[in-house]
Parts: C-alpha cells; sequence; structure tokens
C-alpha cells in the first residue's frame, strides 16, 4: 500500500497512492471496530445471516443485561412457590426461562450446601385456553406445550391446562356454553376482549388451588409464599397505558403497571416490566426458544387501534415505549402495590433475603395504617371518591335494588359502558351468567338492609356519639 519507488518522499515510506485508497483503509478501520461489543469490547455484536444490525452488544452480554433487568428488583426468592402464566407468546417463553434458570441455580446451590437445606422454590405452569382456533390445531399447541415443559430440566415443572369456560362451571360443556352466551352479551369488541382478560386473572386464581395441591402432597404448601408471574413487558404496558386513558381508567391505571399486585389473594409480579418486546423476541430466537404463535390471535377494538399506533411510533422513534412507560410511572401507585421507601441509613443486609422482600414490595394489604380503595368487581379497578360516593348514596337509599342493580352500580364507569348491557333484562341475564368469584365481590350486605358493608368504608365520615350537635 505505500509507495515503493521512494520518490515521493513521504517520510519512512508511509505516503498513500490515492486519497481514495487511504479512505478505504479508514473505513476499513471503523467497521472493524464497530462491530465490537460495546460493554465486553471483546466479541463481535449480534448481526443477523444477512449482516445487518441487530444489537450494539454480543449475545453473551446481551443475555446477561436482559436477565439483570428482570432480577433487579429481586421479585422472587429460592423460598417462593411460583406459578407462570404461560401463553404460548415470546414474553411468556422467556418468563419460563427467566424461572427455570432461577430454579437451576437454586439446584445447583442446595445440591452443593453442606447439609442439603437450601431452599429450591416449586414452579408451576398455567396455561389458560381461551382459544377460537380449530380443534386440530389445538391440540397440536397442547402438544407443543407439553413438550416445551417437559424438555426443562430437573426439577420436574407441573403444567395446569384450564379451560377459561371452568372458571363458569366445573362442567367443561356447560362451562363453554356459558362462557360463549356471557361473551354474546357484550356487544363492544373492546369490551368482550378486556372482559376475557378479567376472567383469565380469575382463572389463572383458580389454577393457583390446583398448584397448592400438589404443592401439599409435596408436603411444601404454604400459601402466603405462592406468587403468580405474568408475562407483561414494557411493550404490552405501554398499550395499556394508552388504552386505559382512551377508555377513562386514568384513575386506576397505576393499578395495572407496578412491579407487584397485591389486590389478589395470590399477589401477581412483573418481572419483565422493564423489557421491550423486540428484546424478549430476539432472546427466544437467539435461544432457540419454540414459542406457540398460534394461540396469539390478533387484538379488537381500541386495543387493536392502540397497538398500531404503538407500531407507528416504533418506526420513527424504537425508544417510544419505554417513554411511554416511564412518563406513567410518575403516577402514584396505590397502597397495594407501592414500594415504601427505605432509610438511607439502614441496612437489612443481616436479615432474610425473604423478610426483605416482603418489607420492601410491601405484602401486607390488610394493614391499618393503609386506606382501603373500593374494586370494581369486574375489572377490580380502584374507584374514584367521587364514584364511590355515589355508589353508598345509591346503595343507602334504597332497599329495593336487585342483585344485578346492586352490582352494576358496583362496576367502575368504563366497565359499565363497555361491558356490561344496557338493558335491564339483558343485564339480568348477564348476571346470572358470571362466574361466582366476580359476583362475589359486590357489596351484597347492603342489599338485606345490613349497612356494616356501608360503614366500614365511610367510617372515616361519621359522627361518633357525643358528637351530632345535640
Amino acid at each position: 500500500m505505500a509507495c515503493a519507488s521512494g520518490g515521493c518522499g513521504g517520510a519512512g515510506g508511509g505516503c498513500y497512492k490515492d486519497e481514495e485508497e487511504k479512505q478505504v483503509l479508514v473505513s476499513e478501520h471503523q467497521n472493524q471496530h464497530h462491530y465490537i461489543c460495546l460493554k465486553c469490547k471483546v466479541e463481535e455484536f449480534i448481526s443477523s445471516s444477512s449482516g445487518d444490525f441487530i444489537s450494539d452488544l454480543c449475545f453473551v452480554c446481551f443475555r446477561s443485561n436482559l436477565f439483570a433487568k428482570i432480577t433487579t428488583n429481586d421479585l422472587i426468592s429460592p423460598t417462593d412457590k411460583v406459578l407462570v402464566a404461560f401463553s404460548g407468546g415470546h414474553s411468556s417463553r422467556i418468563a419460563l426461562q427467566f424461572v427455570h434458570e432461577l430454579q437451576e441455580k437454586a439446584q445447583k446451590n442446595s445440591e452443593a450446601s453442606r447439609d442439603k437445606a437450601y431452599p429450591v422454590f416449586g414452579v408451576g405452569v398455567a396455561f389458560i385456553d381461551e382459544t377460537n382456533i380449530n380443534s386440530l390445531e389445538l391440540d397440536k399447541a397442547i402438544q407443543d406445550l407439553r413438550l416445551i415443559v417437559s424438555s426443562l430440566s430437573l426439577p420436574e415443572k407441573e403444567l395446569h391446562i384450564m379451560p377459561i369456560g371452568n372458571i363458569c362451571s366445573s362442567d367443561p360443556v356447560e362451562g363453554r356454553n356459558k362462557m360463549s352466551e356471557l361473551l354474546c352479551n357484550v356487544t363492544d369488541a373492546t369490551g368482550k376482549e378486556d372482559l376475557l382478560r378479567y376472567l383469565r386473572m380469575l382463572c389463572l386464581q383458580k389454577v393457583y388451588f390446583c398448584f397448592c395441591l400438589s404443592l401439599a402432597e409435596c408436603g411444601v404448601m404454604e400459601r402466603d409464599e405462592v406468587l403468580v408471574l405474568m408475562r407483561s413487558c414494557t411493550s404490552s404496558i405501554a398499550c395499556h397505558i394508552i388504552s386505559a386513558t382512551v377508555k377513562g381508567q386514568g384513575y386506576s391505571l397505576p393499578a395495572d403497571m407496578q412491579y407487584i399486585d397485591a389486590r389478589w389473594e395470590i399477589p401477581v409480579v412483573l418481572p419483565l416490566q422493564d423489557c421491550v418486546a423486540q428484546e424478549l423476541k430476539m432472546l427466544c430466537c437467539l435461544d432457540s426458544l419454540k414459542t406457540l404463535e398460534v394461540l396469539d390471535g390478533p387484538r379488537a377494538g381500541i386495543n387493536g387501534l392502540v397497538s398500531s399506533f404503538i407500531q407507528v411510533l416504533l418506526e420513527e422513534n424504537p425508544g417510544r415505549e419505554r417513554t411511554i412507560v416511564r412518563t406513567a410511572e410518575k403516577l402514584s401507585p396505590f397502597h397495594f402495590n407501592r414500594l415504601p421507601e427505605e432509610s438511607k441509613d439502614s441496612n437489612n443486609s443481616h436479615l432474610p433475603s425473604r423478610w426483605r422482600r416482603r418489607k420492601k414490595q410491601n405484602l401486607k394489604s390488610h394493614d391499618e395504617s393503609m386506606p382501603s380503595e373500593f374494586l370494581c368487581p369486574v375489572c377490580f379497578s380502584p374507584l374514584t371518591k367521587s364514584e364511590f360516593e355515589s355508589l353508598t348514596m345509591k346503595l343507602g337509599s334504597s332497599d329495593t335494588c336487585s342483585e344485578s342493580e346492586i352490582f352494576g352500580s358496583s362496576c367502575c364507569p368504563s366497565c359499565q359502558f363497555q361491558i356490561l348491557p344496557k338493558e335491564h333484562s339483558s343485564m339480568e341475564q348477564f348476571y346470572t351468567l358470571l362466574p361466582q368469584p366476580m359476583i362475589a365481590r359486590a357489596p351484597r350486605e347492603s342489599m338485606n338492609g345490613d349497612q356494616t358493608w356501608l360503614r366500614e368504608q365511610i367510617k372515616d365520615c361519621l359522627l361518633s356519639d357525643g358528637e351530632d350537635g345535640t
């Protein structure tokens, strides 16, 4: 490359024949430097088979960085029993893999401990069958699901498959018919999709009892140590933030986007909250993790429009999902998912890990020092103060309300508008088809003139004896 004649007088014979050749060498050097992982500075970053840029990290760094996001908040400890909600997509597949690797690590620590007393948490996998695909495709998907779970190394993960109709009836045929009839009473496409999501959460809580039964047979049943792990990630939460705002659920929005949700009898954790869908999809591809895409149908109504809108935003700026979630995180959480502030001078490193996590995550949902919100019996969202006052006035002034009217008045405005039927006869039929756990959430005590529930909710506003001014 240097001039061989020596006639150009370049120092050390380092001249170039022409400027074009110099630019080629500079470009090659820059490209070689650009291929290096930004974290380890050793391996090449991830690229596709065609050489297209995928990530500025190598595979090892990309994987460790993604799993660091999942484990940062210490949501799962070795003594937990974790029920993974598996839907078949990339997010739930990574969630299952994440829990599996945690369990593997705990297993190795147990085998290495001197007294073999290191706890290894149990893992169950819950699949809620709510598909509308034909039976052949469903049977193939179930077979693939069993293969995915069975292919994971020991300890064994028990798979629980529950048709969503089972929440309405223990008889499979009756449950399927009641579920179909229930959904037919919801005319709004968005409301129908949202109702399915709420029923899915009830099913997961029901699967918990099956999971606990299997744990009891192994002699390791402690109910307060069971968690339901959901697949919600940054991308799905960003869509939920926009769609909930459009539906008028802005007040209850902070209830659905924290790392832990203790509204339910079995707390729900969201360890993938800091991961975007593209990252999870990429890791599934790199790790050759099988997914069940046939089970993921298109979204409908407002949810589908918002999902398409987010995709358009990502074409202009791939970081829009994170921006949406970070903005919404500034909203004040409720007591059931608030992370209490730790004292800067406190040091809890000597305490058991589960105690530290319980203190951090604040799972004491029955703490008397905390306020208690009334939750919508359908979507389980907290009602605003004005909505609650309107409800208490209606329940306190009428002794002739039917059960369906009590239930309808107890729901949030969004559910009343998008899910509940408008006609009285249709509402009566709709109410009879609802699953019992959902009906039980409504304040039934007030129907018989018992004001205990009302007094408990408005006790701070009541005058004590001697304060009535008489």
